[in-house]
Order: structure tokens, then C-alpha cells, then sequence
């Protein structure tokens, strides 16, 4: 029986070339496909994917919490990062989320089929970048746990949809809570990052690969 996979992209011509190639392979099969991070969560705890094809970037929840939180209800589903993001932090991340295999869109051809195919067995994949990113971390030379491991999954969702621009009152709609709640998450992000304004805290989403540039 083929494996199935979501694809979790915001730009669709990027989906579709992801269809078509994956759609050549015998022993996989499309299974759905989500323009952002919340999305991709619900839709992969409704179809019980075997692999996750997420993007790091992606608006309403970045791929780096989307991955978290099918982790977390999925264990058994395996996720596959692909990004045109190259950053050791978000690397870090990923990893400590569960992610087993990290690709860069420019290796996509080169490698979609091999991490598909190493996924499907529960075993990682990473290109010979990463595999020195892992290898000097887990040698002792990893750097400082990044700061959003201070907050709470609710307050990852807030910081990323305030960086994202949106106001008090939309990020209260899109996260099904109070003006109040989200205000107390917006200050308690503000002061567990040590940040003292909003720019401030976009600088640090983009910087961690939370949002794209």
C-alpha cells in the first residue's frame, strides 16, 4: 500500500510541482494539501498521514509549531522539512521538535525521493549540511537553546500572528480566545524574550525563521 502524504505550502505553483513529482513515484500518494501551518495540523489530524511535507515559513502557523503540534497528536507520522531557509537555529529546532529530515527547496530533485523513502521507514534524512549542523551540536558545540523555548505553544501562535501583523482583535478571532488572553500572552512573550516593542519582535520572528523576510 503507497504511503500518503500532505503537502503543507503556501504558494501553490510550489504544490503543484510537488503533486506531479511525488505523483510519479509507485509507492506514494498525495493524500491532501494545506496553504498554511494551521491547516496542515487539522488536516493531518483528520487523514492520519504517513509523511508531512511542510514549509518552514508559512502564515498562521509556521512549519517549525505546525511540526510541534502533529508530533505531539501523531507520533507515528513522520514530517519532512522543506524550506529555502539555511539557519542552524531553525535547524535545532526542527530537529528537537521530532522532525527527522530537513531539505532545502534548491535539493528538492536531488532529494525528495531518498527522504521519502527513509521517512517511510522511520529512519532520518539530511543532506551532508546538515548532517554537520547535527554533528557539531551534538559534539558540545551547540549554541544557546533559542528564547522561544521559554514560551508556551499558545504564546508561539500569538507571537507568530502579531509578527504576521495582525492586531489584537484578529489574533483573538483566529485563535478562538479573549482580547484579554491575548493581550496577557503579548506581554508575557515581550517579557520572557526581553523585547520592548513590536518591530522588535518581528526582527526576532524573522531571525528565527517564524516568518519570512
Amino acid at each position: 500500500m503507497p504511503s500518503e502524504v500532505l503537502i503543507a505550502d503556501d504558494h501553490q505553483i510550489l504544490r503543484e510541482g510537488l503533486k506531479k513529482f511525488i505523483g510519479a513515484m509507485e509507492d506514494y500518494s498525495i493524500c491532501g494539501e494545506a496553504e498554511d501551518g494551521r491547516a496542515a495540523v487539522e488536516m493531518a489530524k483528520q487523514l492520519n498521514p504517513d509523511i508531512v511535507l511542510l514549509d518552514v515559513t508559512m502564515p498562521n502557523l509556521n512549519g517549525i509549531e505546525a511540526a510541534r503540534q502533529i508530533k505531539a497528536a501523531l507520533p507515528a507520522t513522520e514530517v519532512l522539512m522543506f524550506t529555502g531557509v539555511e539557519d542552524s537555529s531553525v535547524i535545532r529546532q526542527l530537529f528537537d521538535a521530532g522532525v527527522k529530515s530537513y531539505i532545502l527547496k534548491t535539493e528538492v530533485t536531488a532529494h525528495l525521493r531518498s527522504a521519502l523513502e527513509s521517512l517511510s521507514q522511520h529512519r532520518p534524512y539530511f543532506t551532508s549540511h546538515i548532517g554537520e549542523v547535527l554533528f557539531a551540536r551534538y559534539l558540545g558545540e551547540k549554541t544557546t537553546p533559542v528564547s522561544d523555548e521559554l514560551l508556551s505553544p499558545r504564546e508561539r501562535e500569538v507571537l507568530q500572528l502579531v509578527a504576521d501583523g495582525k492586531s489584537n482583535k484578529e489574533t483573538s478571532a483566529a485563535l478562538f480566545i479573549s482580547l484579554k488572553t491575548v493581550e496577557t500572552h503579548r506581554a508575557a512573550i515581550m517579557r520572557k524574550l526581553k523585547l520592548d516593542s513590536v518591530p522588535a519582535l518581528v526582527r526576532y520572528a524573522i531571525r528565527n525563521g517564524l516568518i519570512a523576510a
